[in-house]
């Protein structure tokens, strides 16, 4: 629509969502009665205009629109549009661009939409591909250009996840409820990685984590280190005592071992706390082998062979 306008000679075009009841009624009628939409406003009809949301209104500037409205009906719930302009607003740092009209008859209508339209933007127009997310960063590059963080409002669907290494001991718990994905861990060594792109900034994490080492940070980061995972935290692992094994965290293992022994009965003049210090394949070897242990059941035949078969024999 945008571009159909600019090739017929318009030069600013502006885009109103409205629905096909209250709002298609409210054009209808000043089309017949009044002065009739601007010239330069495109109308949209939705099935709703509360499923209009922030990816759909930067959709819209991106696209070519100078500015994109949405007009309300007396039936209409406003939490969820007031709620998704914000965040609209919040990303192109322009809140003239972005309105929800309150008009309740044809002539505030009017009004509204014959007063200072905003300038022309001096961008190109962009392909929106993708989902709503993609769509969102595709337009926000191209409406902004930010190359640090733009700081969004509580509740924003984007934003990064902080750990604080004091607190965090690695115990994965965020990341296996991440719903998305974003949390993950590295199979070779004790690390928490995060991929910005991929927050919903739910707050799983943080509620799930037992040491509440994590924060979450509303924000909309459209560099390109941002589509790709980095390590939020990590640390060094635990070697394996008898064959060398990495397993666990190094700081987690040590402060266990320092509560544990000397302190408790079962780690006083005992080698159990050897056992904290083994991965597990040599733990369940060291329980099941060693001297005093009650699952210990012998030891083990040895193999035998044909040759012990024939000198057992007995000659004929």
């Amino acid at each position: 629509l945008a571009s159909a306008y600019r090739a017929a000679g318009g030069t600013a075009p502006r885009v109103l969502f409205h629905d096909p009841g209250h709002g298609g009624e409210m054009i209808r009628l000043s089309a017949r009665f009044g002065r009739g939409l601007p010239a330069d406003v495109i109308p949209v009809e939705v099935p709703n205009v509360e499923g209009v949301g922030h990816a759909e209104l930067l959709a819209a500037l991106g696209v070519g629109f100078t500015s994109a409205s949405i007009l309300p009906g007396p039936r209409t719930d406003l939490t969820v549009p007031d709620r998704e302009a914000e965040l609209a607003r919040a990303i192109v740092g322009d809140n003239s661009r972005i309105t929800i009209l309150d008009a309740s008859d044809p002539d505030a209508l009017e009004d509204a939409l014959y007063g200072t339209a905003p300038a022309p933007r001096d961008t190109d127009p962009i392909l929106p591909i993708g989902g709503r997310r993609e769509v969102t960063r595709t337009a926000a590059t191209a409406l902004t250009g930010a190359e640090t963080p733009i700081p969004l409002p509580d509740g924003a669907p984007y934003g990064a996840v902080k750990i604080d290494p004091d607190a965090c001991t690695l115990c994965l718990a965020c990341v296996s409820l991440c719903p998305v994905g974003a949390l993950g861990d590295n199979p070779e060594r004790p690390e928490v990685r995060f991929q910005e792109t991929a927050c919903l900034q739910c707050g799983i994490c943080a509620n799930t984590c037992p040491e509440n080492a994590i924060t979450l940070t509303p924000q909309l980061n459209l560099s390109k280190n941002a589509l790709s995972h980095r390590v939020l935290h990590g640390e060094e692992p635990f070697e394996c005592i008898e064959c060398g094994k990495p397993f666990g965290v190094k700081s987690t293992i040590e402060r266990i071992i320092q509560k544990l022994e000397g302190q408790n009965w079962m780690y006083t003049n005992s080698d159990n706390t050897r056992l904290i210090k083994m991965c597990d394949d040599c733990r369940i070897t060291a329980q099941y082998h060693q001297e005093n242990s009650p699952f210990r059941m012998g030891d083990r035949p040895a193999v035998r062979t044909t040759d012990d078969y024939l000198k057992d024999k007995k000659p004929n």
